[in-house]
């Protein structure tokens, strides 16, 4: 496949394979964390919020991410199934932007990534009431030490609560750094997710 460089990559004609291309630069040169997103929701109220969470695969169909279904964000994305997402990749000097309605994975996709975690961290998914008060660390330790005690040496299975999303682009903007802030811009939009994309360039 031909390398889009800094300069041509406004002639891409398809967003995806743009952002492979990206993420892969990214994961050769970027310190820390290149999959590093940050998810943006909303709450009952229409308050905006965000955090940094990972991205855990992304494909034609959307970007995909795993969180405890009863967190702040579960919550709010099961209020409201749409989100925004912003990829920063400073050593690149590189941004892209993410919006769209925003789905379950399969329980089948779920089982296979929480299977391919970390021993610790499936117990970690059953010991945490993510988003919760917690009284002390020692509440937490506490709950850790107990959920390994109950599993044992046995398999730790997902949570009924722990879930994949997968969010669905209607739009993809794609930001490169240039001099004098005369920075290059441009975004893919469509009206549905299976719909046809449309290219535009933005003013910076």
């Amino acid at each position: 496949m031909n390398q889009l460089t800094p300069s041509d990559f406004t002639e891409a004609g398809e967003p995806f394979a743009l952002f492979e291309q990206w993420f892969a630069e990214a994961r050769e040169r970027e310190v820390n964390d290149p999959d590093a997103m940050t998810l943006a929701t909303v709450d009952e109220t229409g308050l905006p919020d965000a955090r940094m969470v990972l991205l855990k695969g992304v494909e034609p169909t959307g970007f995909v991410f795993y969180t405890n279904s009863e967190s702040a964000k579960g919550v709010e994305l099961t209020q409201n199934f749409k989100a925004a997402l912003v990829f920063h990749w400073k050593s690149l000097r590189r941004q892209v932007r993410v919006r769209g309605p925003v789905e379950l994975v399969t329980a089948a996709e779920a089982d296979a990534y929480f299977a391919s975690r970390p021993r610790d961290s499936r117990i970690g998914a059953w010991a945490s009431r993510q988003s919760r008060p917690l009284e002390s660390r020692f509440a937490l330790e506490k709950a850790v030490a107990r959920e390994a005690a109950r599993f044992g040496l046995g398999e730790v299975p997902r949570p009924p609560y722990w879930n994949g999303y997968r969010v669905r682009p209607v739009q993809i903007e794609f930001w490169q750094d240039k001099p004098f802030r005369l920075h290059d811009r441009v975004t893919f939009r469509r009206d549905v997710p299976e719909g046809p994309w449309q290219k535009d360039r933005l003013y910076p």
